[in-house]
């Protein structure tokens, strides 16, 4: 009885396959043509794009909605990309998020802060398209593989809580058994 529901359990826990719908996909920039641009690239490469043109919208976003990637640009006024980055990063809802920055912003120091934060990667305009696609595929099988290994894990956590019900009643019954067996010997 006890196995019948363990195997259910688990087969109803398996890991889903890759997928299905289009990836999802939200970019962020305070110039409304930059981001006009970036959307129709992306939904040319078969995602789902969102956009929001400052930070704070963009987390209002995330607060209703969740996607794959976040394309982030660095200066925005009121809350950089760092800040913004720093906060989806802070949030259980949207940490495995991955944000791919993409900005202007093209020193070393900049490079480093935007990873540092918690960026996946750090583009720099004008930025290829063949570049952009690649790097945000890429980020994207990231996401993916990451997605797979939470549920492998959350699997394996039902498995051994599940074995350890078994154990609990094997025990249980072995000891009814031999309470009964000592009461009769009594």
């Amino acid at each position: 009885e006890t196995m019948t529901a363990m195997m259910e359990s688990t087969q109803q826990a398996a890991p889903s396959p890759a997928p299905v719908g289009k990836p999802r996909v939200l970019a962020v920039d305070d110039q409304r043509d930059a981001l006009r641009l970036l959307q129709i690239r992306l939904q040319n490469a078969g995602m789902e794009c969102f956009t929001c043109s400052d930070g704070a919208s963009a987390l209002q976003f995330l607060e209703k909605e969740l996607v794959d990637l976040v394309i982030l640009d660095v200066m925005m006024p009121n809350l950089d990309g760092y800040e913004v980055c720093r906060r989806i990063k802070a949030q259980e809802r949207t940490r495995d998020i991955v944000v791919l920055f993409l900005t202007a912003r093209y020193e070393m120091q900049d490079k480093v802060r935007g990873l540092e934060v918690g960026g996946h990667d750090y583009l720099t305009k004008p930025v290829e398209q063949p570049e952009l696609i690649a790097r945000t595929r890429s980020a994207l099988r990231v996401k993916h593989l990451q997605d797979q290994l939470k549920e492998q894990i959350n699997l394996q956590k039902t498995i051994n809580q599940l074995h350890q019900e078994m154990l609990g009643e094997h025990w249980q019954k072995t000891l009814g058994q031999l309470a009964a067996s000592l009461a009769h010997e009594i």
